[in-house]
């Protein structure tokens, strides 16, 4: 199975393509973030974020979309930006035809790290750690989509279908 992992954001989307599937290893593809200016006005960056997904999602060709829930905090500004990054992922994945899976971030770090209140190092360490990257994926976006794409594998397929990569 393949899983396009999204976090979503309005400065940074992060992204990540994972495999997984019962009895192999997790294998990562493509991953990296949409980066817009805070300069630019608000169409413009959604415009960009809506099309960078929509590249990302047909290039790979994935089996399911997972995107982050949007966590509220007391920034009401900030929760707002996300949503629209949010809006977007949703967006794309419907107009490519990819069903769409969200997972809470809590849910995101205890699939991952087995804790819910995981920190950003911790989360970019296991990611790190599971897909047997050589250096933490950074910014911590990116870290944060593999993580969601994780999570959607460890939620769908068997847990013995997954084997750590050292």
């Amino acid at each position: 199975m393949l899983v396009v992992g999204i976090d979503p954001g309005t400065a940074v989307t992060g992204y990540g393509v994972v495999r997984g599937g019962e009895g192999s290893r997790l294998a990562v593809g493509d991953y990296g973030c949409i980066r817009t200016e805070p300069d630019w006005p608000l169409h413009r960056r959604v415009q960009v974020i809506y099309r960078g997904i929509l590249q990302i999602i047909k290039q790979a060709k994935p089996d399911a979309v997972a995107v982050e829930e949007l966590f509220f905090n007391k920034n009401s500004k900030s929760a707002m930006a996300v949503g629209y990054s949010r809006g977007m992922a949703l967006l794309a994945s419907a107009e490519a035809g990819c069903p769409v899976f969200e997972y809470p971030p809590a849910v995101v770090k205890r699939a991952v790290t087995g804790q819910g209140r995981a920190t950003k190092e911790q989360v970019q360490y296991m990611v790190r750690h599971l897909l047997g990257l050589p250096q933490p994926p950074s910014p911590d976006d990116v870290a944060d989509a593999l993580a969601v794409a994780i999570c959607h594998l460890h939620s769908t397929l068997p847990t013995t279908a997954f084997i750590c990569m050292t």
